[in-house]
């Protein structure tokens, strides 16, 4: 059987230097630690009785080790996963071998593979089999500099291909470039940022009139970078049980205007 292909990994002494780095401690302690807890020593016994082999480090500390080696070495697998997919795309480029490999986040590295995923059918790639991506590139590149946007759409109207008129040709080229910025990891990060930063979580009830734990959640409203992790949980549950409809609202204008910035040179 032939051996599946490996890609560069963060080995797993870079993996203690980071966590060491987090606690502060040194890097021998973090390893020593794993080692104990790869051996399904548990947490407790190590804490008590092998304080000469982790530095004194206590139950929190230990803790903190394992939930983010786990991390990290389930992280790395999935890059393997993700690389491996993209390579058999043979859409795999040095620059995104590199900032795959170097992202310590799974949400990085989700966001990375998100445009090489294997999807369903969207309103972009069914635009793209009607033959509308040149167009959508003269949109994305932005070198219409003369001429009527209308005239070069028209080029693509295909009756056998499902584009009847200028609009839907516009329409489905949008599509394209609309996938394309959606698929983007930086404007994925930057629009994290945005919601935490400013959003507001709204919450109303499904039905004012039904008596339940989250009445104080009816008609309620906080910022996303405020509200503590409790009444998250609180809003989850209500909206789970049917009881609450939540969302998270943010200036749209300026989301659209900080979107045009990144994408629009």
């Amino acid at each position: 059987m032939e051996k599946s292909k490996t890609y560069p990994r963060m080995s797993d002494q870079d993996i203690f230097q980071l966590i060491a780095e987090e606690l502060r401690i040194l890097p021998q302690q973090v390893q020593n630690t794993v080692e104990l807890l790869d051996e399904e020593n548990t947490i407790p016994f190590i804490a008590r009785y092998r304080k000469e082999v982790t530095g004194k480090l206590n139950e929190e500390q230990i803790r903190f080790i394992q939930t983010e080696v786990n991390y990290f070495r389930a992280l790395e697998e999935r890059k393997q996963t993700v690389l491996r997919s993209i390579d058999e795309q043979g859409k795999l480029t040095s620059d995104l071998l590199q900032k795959i490999v170097k992202a310590c986040k799974l949400q990085e590295v989700e966001d990375l593979y998100l445009p090489y995923r294997p999807r369903r059918k969207t309103r972009g790639s069914i635009a793209k089999a009607r033959g509308l991506e040149p167009l959508a590139d003269l949109m994305w590149e932005q070198k219409i500099e003369t001429g009527d946007v209308n005239e070069y759409a028209a080029v693509y109207v295909n009756a056998e291909k499902e584009v009847f008129s200028v609009e839907e040709a516009l329409q489905g080229a949008g599509d394209i470039v609309a996938e394309r910025i959606s698929d983007d990891a930086e404007v994925r990060q930057m629009l994290r940022k945005i919601f935490h930063d400013e959003g507001v979580i709204v919450t109303q009830a499904k039905d004012s009139s039904v008596r339940s734990d989250y009445e104080m959640y009816y008609d309620y409203k906080e910022a996303v970078r405020k509200i503590v992790p409790h009444r998250i949980l609180a809003i989850n549950r209500g909206e789970t049980e049917g009881f609450l409809r939540v969302k998270i609202d943010v200036e749209r204008e300026s989301v659209i205007r900080q979107i045009s910035q990144h994408v629009i040179s």
